[in-house]
């Protein structure tokens, strides 16, 4: 475990020492009987109990409406560790009794309204003076009055060395006037340094692995430009469909979901230049900095679509308008693909590809970086589209590694190019315990180191980005949305975006 427990700036530090045990802290989870806390939450707490890394006066506290003893809610929790170890298939193929001793023992309810004032006086005599963090696993429409609740009962002022911390969850917003709302509330009761933004892809080792393949490797940083980049191709497809989240989903839609968040945090660690250090502000200054350099140029840089009924892995599925809770006619979009500029000195010239969406071929989040071809004048008797295109690609996930592709000369006596590919999988190279993703996230937050979260310009930034989007597709007479197959690579219309530029995406589901 120690392996994947590691925040920002202790890998900076070096690998040799182990991360530092986190302060006492009590944990207050609003939100806490419910499946984000079950399936994500408790589990990554679990695996950071596991590793050594959480004190000894470490607490929780589950807030939620429901009617549940704290004996009711330690069997719910123990269930779900249960399948979650169950469910990674690693050595840990058992729950540790001992470790879950430990937790459980440490672990109590509190029912409770959000909203009432009698909720916030008995946590303020539970938690006392020490250490104690929030972590906001609700409904968006509660971020706003949680925090105010927090800040009228005094529960997050700081004193006597004490850090009081909050811990919102997406979405930030549902566009940039309701992020910039957001922020205006969360700040008229935190400091920025309280507030931390989280993003589950941030938590991934891959994503945080971008900064080191660029700034700790000599022989990529010296490429990584307009000089010697043809452009970027960055996707997160999903075979899922909306499941049984088809209310939520209906009020927002691939591009509200996916982009302003996963993707343009994708794009910022890609394109950022290097910090001055890995100091929390340090980087999320630079990320700040591509965020507002990025743009996309007009209409038919954007591409909505809608699943229809298709097959997927030899199984029926239905269309996005014939899932529960939504609607006939629904006019919302599971795909989307955009094309970005970068207008600054290092990217000026290079389209950024970005596409999402719903009921793919196959799962896949990766960051492509397609480099320029090499002069063709040793290869005139070879057709230029069959050069092996050289391409460094990020997966993210289902695995997490780097591939390189590009050309080498096929065995026999005549000089003919074929394309190879190296990889570096991380399953391999590293152990690997099981992990939610949030791991690194909460123990950077209980250690507080903001690296990994997000700010509050970097989040209007990234809506910023995708607003005029929205405002293209809500115009009257907007562009229909494109129709695609479930079980497909989405809609030709987005092939139609690359191939105009002589460019295609990389193909899902080979």
């Amino acid at each position: 475990m120690d392996g994947i427990i590691a925040s920002a700036s202790s890998e900076v530090e070096g690998s040799s020492h182990p991360p530092r045990r986190a302060p006492s802290c009590v944990f207050v989870i609003f939100g806490g009987g419910g499946d984000l806390t079950k399936r994500l939450l408790v589990p990554a707490i679990y695996n950071l109990a596991c590793a050594g890394l959480l004190d000894d006066d470490f607490s929780i506290i589950a807030v939620d409406w429901a009617d549940l003893s704290d004996d009711v809610l330690r069997a719910q929790f123990n269930e779900a560790l249960q399948e979650f170890v169950a469910r990674r298939g690693t050595a840990a193929t058992a729950l540790r009794e001992d470790m879950w001793t430990w937790l459980s023992q440490r672990i109590t309810y509190l029912r409770g309204s959000f909203e009432e004032a009698s909720t916030y006086a008995t946590l303020a005599e539970r938690i006392g003076s020490g250490n104690a963090v929030f972590y906001l696993a609700v409904a968006a429409r509660f971020f706003g009055s949680i925090s105010d609740r927090l800040g009228e009962s005094g529960l997050v002022t700081e004193a006597n060395s004490t850090f009081r911390r909050v811990i919102v969850e997406k979405p930030f917003g549902h566009d940039l006037a309701s992020a910039k709302e957001l922020n205006r509330r969360l700040l008229g009761v935190l400091r920025e340094r309280q507030i931390y933004r989280i993003d589950h892809y941030l938590g991934k080792e891959t994503v945080q692995n971008i900064l080191a393949l660029r700034f700790s490797n000599g022989f990529f940083e010296p490429l990584w430009n307009r000089q010697n980049i043809d452009h970027v191709q960055i996707t997160a497809a999903e075979t899922v469909g909306v499941e049984r989240r088809g209310r939520f989903y209906e009020s927002t839609g691939a591009l509200r979901d996916m982009v302003p968040n996963h993707l343009m945090q994708l794009l910022a660690m890609t394109a950022m230049e290097a910090p001055v250090s890995f100091d929390a502000d340090a980087v999320r200054d630079e990320k700040s900095k591509v965020l507002k350099a990025a743009h996309c140029v007009g209409s038919d840089d954007v591409v909505r679509g809608q699943y229809v009924a298709g097959l997927l892995h030899g199984e029926d599925v239905p269309a996005y308008r014939d899932e529960p809770d939504v609607a006939r006619d629904s006019q919302t979009e599971t795909y989307v693909a955009m094309k970005l500029a970068v207008d600054n000195w290092r990217w000026a010239g290079v389209p950024f590809y970005l596409r999402t969406g719903k009921r793919l071929a196959e799962r896949r989040t990766e960051i492509a970086i397609h480099f320029r071809h090499a002069p063709y004048a040793l290869f005139r008797d070879t057709p230029v589209e069959r050069l092996t295109p050289n391409i460094m690609t990020m997966h993210i996930q289902p695995t997490e590694g780097v591939t390189l592709q590009f050309g080498a000369k096929v065995p026999g006596p005549t000089v003919r190019l074929g394309g190879v590919r190296m990889k570096f999988d991380y399953s391999e190279w590293f152990s690997d315990g099981p992990s939610t993703g949030y791991e690194t996230l909460i123990y950077d937050c209980l250690i507080g180191d903001a690296t990994l979260f997000q700010r509050a310009d970097n989040i209007e930034a990234g809506w910023q980005v995708v607003q005029p989007a929205l405002d293209w597709s809500a115009r009257p007479g907007a562009d229909p949305l494109c129709a695609y197959a479930a079980g497909s690579s989405g809609p030709v219309e987005a092939d139609a975006l690359l191939a105009r530029d002589g460019r295609h995406w990389l193909a899902l589901g080979a």
